[in-house]
């Protein structure tokens, strides 16, 4: 790898707007976890919150959409965005690890996470939730969230709770988790001359 490229912060940035939800979201790779995120749904801020700050990601997250209506289309599309912008900030994917496991407990909960950033979108969720509401949020969406960010990003991610019984501690685990799984994935590695793959391409 280009030692010079190595201190180069990879990020991108993405606006989308629909009739139904204004999104914007800037994602530094190489970052400190700090964030600024506001979706209009105080769950998912506390997740992406997660996200960040335990990847290590500098993250913005900005959204407005039809949340009087139902919460769906706001979160669905914050995952297209979001798997836009990380694919564009990984560029041609030069010199990553590619893939990333983080296995996190929460209080009773267990969640792992595993990711490979092979181009090839492909969702494996196996989260048993013991209810799907917080409040008045439905916890069912974030599994559109997740493909709408798998299919977006190209990457195959297959999240497994292996056990767990408070809903709030399910999720957080997940969201730690990924966002361990992604750090170890998006790291840059000096032995990995172009791409991690035999074919030469991802």
């Amino acid at each position: 790898m280009d030692m010079s490229q190595k201190s180069v912060p990879r990020s991108a940035s993405k606006e989308r707007t629909t009739a139904e939800t204004a999104i914007r979201v800037q994602w530094v790779l190489d970052g400190a976890g700090q964030n600024t995120i506001q979706t209009s749904i105080p769950f998912l801020d506390h997740m992406l919150n997660l996200l960040g700050k335990h990847g290590f990601f500098d993250l913005v997250v900005e959204a407005k959409g039809d949340i009087e209506i139902d919460d769906h289309h706001t979160i669905e599309d914050i995952g297209i965005v979001m798997g836009q912008v990380l694919n564009q900030a990984l560029g041609g994917k030069e010199g990553i690890a590619r893939f990333g496991f983080a296995s996190v407990p929460l209080d009773e909960t267990l969640a792992q996470v595993t990711v490979d950033l092979s181009g090839r979108p492909y969702l494996v969720y196996n989260v048993s939730l013991p209810t799907r509401y917080i409040k008045s949020f439905d916890l069912g969406l974030f599994e559109d969230f997740f493909q709408a960010f798998v299919s977006q990003g190209g990457l195959n991610l297959h999240v497994n709770v292996i056990y767990g019984r408070n809903p709030h501690h399910i999720m957080e685990a997940v969201f730690k988790a990924l966002a361990k799984a992604l750090d170890q994935a998006v790291r840059r590695e000096d032995r990995i001359s172009g791409v991690l793959s035999t074919k030469g391409l991802l």
